[in-house]
């Protein structure tokens, strides 16, 4: 395989441009050809005036770097640089990469009958439409206008056409008009991370510039309108526009192919007027009437006879409710179907979704589009009525503030003090300084958000009594319209730690808020977080696209190929846990998967799902009642398909809600819905700012009332009459009246227990502490310290902490396998003491880096 012939590409494909001034640029290829030609030229003299042998087999080396070269600069030793210092773009460099020749211009090409433009929002557009500039319409459907101009007869050739439309005259308008109707266009924004990110709408013609974006498919696109573009494609044949209406339509892309929870759900100002329209308030207008039926509560209220917020009573299917009035004006809007009592409480972000989730499941995907339409009506409108804004008055700083923090300032000069008298390591120091600070932040929270969220009025009888609030603010972060408790603690509350870029916390904390201001060291702290926000946001896109990408690649070649393999194997599932907590239970984890086998209740034995049945939300609901917690499933992982996988096994098509069809591309699926949210969290990290957040458990609370059963756990009673852990992978189990487990707990070596055996408890009752910070060796019996193995200098170092002056005794790394620095107990007659009621000797090796805080000789109890 030795070339002799080098093939010459076209001069097209690496042109000579001339620039003004009589220079020219020219391609990098250009260059490289150059290189090889007077190279071979040389050689060939050199071989006529038959030169030296080494000059000779110079020559041809170098003939033979300046054709690698051509071929991939940069394979062998260094690139070649050009006048610019920049390497030469060779042949293997116009084929890869991003750039290269496939993913450039092969992959993604420029598409005719397309344009971009900025988007703004459009609040009266329906589900399906979105608003397209006309100058923008009439370039897009041109052809088409051309063809309706001479079907109609006004004009006779289309070179006349041609110059009808460029005098855009009425009758062009017309004809546009009629050849938009029903015709559906896609949007794209980029980047499209998964499959919502282009979806088809009906144009709606309208002045301006500008492309006008539904409110309710922002989410999707991950759209705002702070000068977003966005792209528009206009289907040209039959099967591209039915593709559209059928499978690309927003109104048919309600769920998200990731979860099964709508993607079409009320954000920020709908939700804040619907949750101040659900809003009750006390001591308003017509407060205690009672009412018919709803219709007379809508007289009432456009007569001004009783207030938005006032608590009523209403007869609503033969049965008197307590409600208010601006429950009674959402359920004017909500499908027959849906019960009252759906939408008969606060209405915030969350009970919204739900709410979208419950009609599609009961009235299917029409009702659920008219119902999310008329909610973002109805949202506007009272958002506008409401005029919420934000003040800084409404931002109440606790009164208590100053206190807590000077409390917290004396608890750390204690920990100080017990550092400089030895009693803790600095690293324990740290630690608690960091708690303190932490807990203190907790506190201010706390109290700022029950000074917020709550104000004292008079009632009618002259008691002043405590009530919801109506502060701006508050309503915005409640409702989840916008912000959270993180931002509002740093509003009002104080910030609290830092983190520094590397990670670690900085130990002084920022005691002000927004509101007060900051001072200049504080200010420089705070740009800790925010930069590394800043800089994490840019640099990691890139990584979470690039894994979107490998996934894909793995995945693209997995669809659903048959319904059923018949496989008799599966996996087990169970719930969640997270720190001895549920995050998802058995029933939702199951939720759309196909049964293996039969599941029957535990204690009536009936049968709740048959074996190869579809879980539904109903029957998710009976498993998580019957307390089973672990379900034999089918699974892609365990399924027989011989190419891709089976239907049954794969379950439920979460974008619609039903059995997946056959041919689903379900791999692509799959990588989009790992790689999206990726892309969305890198992106997030940037607003919050940097405020450390704390995760170190010291307690653990019952979560259930019940009682307590202690399982493999070995525990001591100190002198100090308390309840010591002295085994690891103990566990306290809560137990219900059944005997059944609620919940599981693991408590940690030398923990303090608080509760004793078959006590019962209630939720939220302590059950153990302990010090996050320091492991315990404890001793188990009473007795006499002996040390062995333990020298000074070889295996323990007396170690100065230079701040204090005193001395700890570390154990340090040793050579030399045959010591094992020790602790014994030993009893009264100078034996090793046994554990009580075992034949272990109390004896204890100690690792690394471990603090000895007793002496040889010392009395231990």
């Amino acid at each position: 395989m030795i070339l002799t012939v080098l093939p010459v590409i076209p001069p097209d494909l690496r042109p000579l441009v001339p620039l003004d001034g009589g220079r020219f640029a020219t391609s990098d290829l250009n260059d490289l050809y150059r290189r090889v030609i007077n190279r071979n030229n040389r050689l060939k003299r050199l071989q006529e005036l038959n030169a030296p042998e080494i000059i000779i087999r110079n020559e041809k080396r170098m003939l033979q770097e300046a054709v690698d070269v051509l071929f991939d600069n940069g394979r062998r030793g260094r690139a070649i640089t050009g006048t610019n210092k920049r390497p030469l773009r060779s042949l293997s460099d116009m084929l890869k990469g991003k750039q290269g020749r496939f993913r450039q211009n092969l992959l993604g090409k420029r598409v005719d009958y397309s344009g971009r433009s900025v988007i703004t929002v459009g609040p009266d557009l329906r589900l399906h439409q979105c608003g397209l500039p006309k100058k923008m319409g009439l370039e897009l459907f041109k052809p088409f206008v051309y063809n309706r101009l001479l079907e109609k007869g006004y004009v006779t050739t289309v070179k006349s056409a041609k110059k009808m439309v460029e005098r855009e005259t009425a009758e062009v308008w017309d004809a546009l008009d009629e050849v938009v109707r029903e015709y559906p266009v896609m949007l794209n924004r980029a980047p499209t991370l998964h499959r919502l990110g282009m979806q088809a709408f009906e144009p709606v013609l309208i002045e301006g510039k500008a492309i006008r974006l539904h409110p309710l498919v922002c989410t999707a696109f991950n759209a705002d309108f702070d000068g977003d573009q966005m792209a528009v494609h206009v289907p040209l044949s039959v099967e591209a526009q039915t593709e559209c209406r059928v499978l690309m339509m927003s109104t048919n892309n309600i769920l998200s192919p990731a979860n099964g929870k709508p993607i079409i759900i009320p954000s920020q100002d709908i939700v804040l007027g619907i949750y101040y329209l659900t809003r009750a308030k006390n001591g308003v207008k017509g407060e205690g009437m009672i009412f018919a039926d709803p219709g007379e509560v809508r007289c009432a209220l456009d007569a001004g006879i009783i207030d938005l917020h006032a608590r009523i009573k209403v007869r609503i299917n033969s049965e008197l409710k307590d409600t208010t009035v601006g429950r009674i004006v959402l359920s004017e809007i909500v499908p027959q179907e849906i019960d009252f009592d759906a939408i008969n409480k606060l209405m915030n972000k969350k009970e919204l979704a739900n709410l979208i989730d419950h009609c599609y499941r009961l009235c299917g995907d029409k009702t659920t589009v008219l119902l999310a339409d008329r909610l973002k009506d109805l949202g506007f409108k009272y958002a506008t009525i409401s005029g919420l804004s934000f003040a800084v008055g409404n931002m109440l700083i606790p009164e208590n503030k100053k206190n807590i923090v000077l409390q917290a300032e004396k608890d750390v000069l204690k920990i100080q003090k017990q550092y400089m008298d030895g009693l803790i390591t600095d690293g324990e120091r740290y630690n608690k300084v960091i708690d303190i600070w932490a807990q203190s932040t907790e506190k201010i929270a706390t109290e700022m958000v029950n000074g917020i969220s709550t104000e004292e009025i008079a009632g009618a009888d002259g008691k002043k009594r405590r009530v919801e609030s109506f502060n701006p603010i508050y309503m915005m972060a409640d409702s989840g319209a916008r912000g959270s408790g993180q931002q509002l603690r740093q509003l009002a509350g104080m910030r609290g730690l830092m983190a520094k870029p590397s990670g670690e916390i900085i130990e002084t904390p920022i005691t002000a808020n927004f509101r007060e201001g900051l001072t200049v060291l504080q200010y420089f702290i705070s740009t800790h977080g925010a930069r590394k926000g800043l800089a994490d946001t840019a640099l990691k896109t890139a990584n979470s696209g690039y894994l979107t990408r490998r996934l894909v690649d793995v995945a693209q070649d997995c669809i659903i190929t048959e319904r059923d393999c018949e496989t008799v194997d599966g996996i087990y599932v169970s719930a969640l846990m997270e720190g001895g907590e549920i995050i998802e239970t058995a029933g939702e984890r199951v939720l759309g998967r196909v049964t293996l086998q039969e599941i029957k209740d535990p204690f009536t034995n009936e049968i709740i799902v048959h074996a190869n049945e579809v879980i539904d939300e109903a029957l998710a609901e009976k498993i998580d009642r019957a307390g089973i917690e672990h379900i034999n499933i089918r699974s892609v992982l365990s399924c027989r398909a011989k190419h891709g996988v089976c239907a049954m096994c794969y379950g439920r098509d979460l974008g619609h809600g039903h059995l997946v069809n056959i041919g689903e591309a379900v791999g692509i699926v799959a990588a989009q819905s790992i790689g999206e949210p990726g892309t969305q969290l890198t992106m997030r990290t940037f607003h919050i700012g940097g405020t450390a957040k704390f995760e170190e458990h010291s307690t653990l609370e019952a979560r259930h009332d019940g009682i307590v059963k202690f399982v493999n756990l070995n525990a001591v009673r100190t002198r100090e009459n308390d309840f010591v852990v002295m085994n690891r992978h103990g566990e306290v189990h809560v137990l219900d009246e059944q005997q059944r487990s609620r919940g599981k707990y693991t408590v940690p070596y030398g923990a303090h227990l608080k509760v004793e055996d078959d006590n019962k408890i209630k939720r939220g009752q302590l059950i153990a502490e302990w010090d996050p910070f320091s492991i315990p060796i404890l001793a188990e019996v009473d007795g006499i310290i002996k040390f062995g193995d333990i020298i000074e200098g070889k295996t323990m170092q007396e170690q100065v902490d230079e701040v204090t002056g005193l001395s700890r005794k570390v154990i340090i790394e040793f050579k030399g396998g045959d010591l094992r620095p020790r602790v014994s107990i030993k009893d009264g007659k100078g034996k090793t003491a046994k554990i009580a009621g075992t034949n272990i000797a109390a004896r204890y090796l100690l690792s690394i880096g471990i603090n000895i805080v007793v002496s040889e000789g010392d009395e231990v109890r």
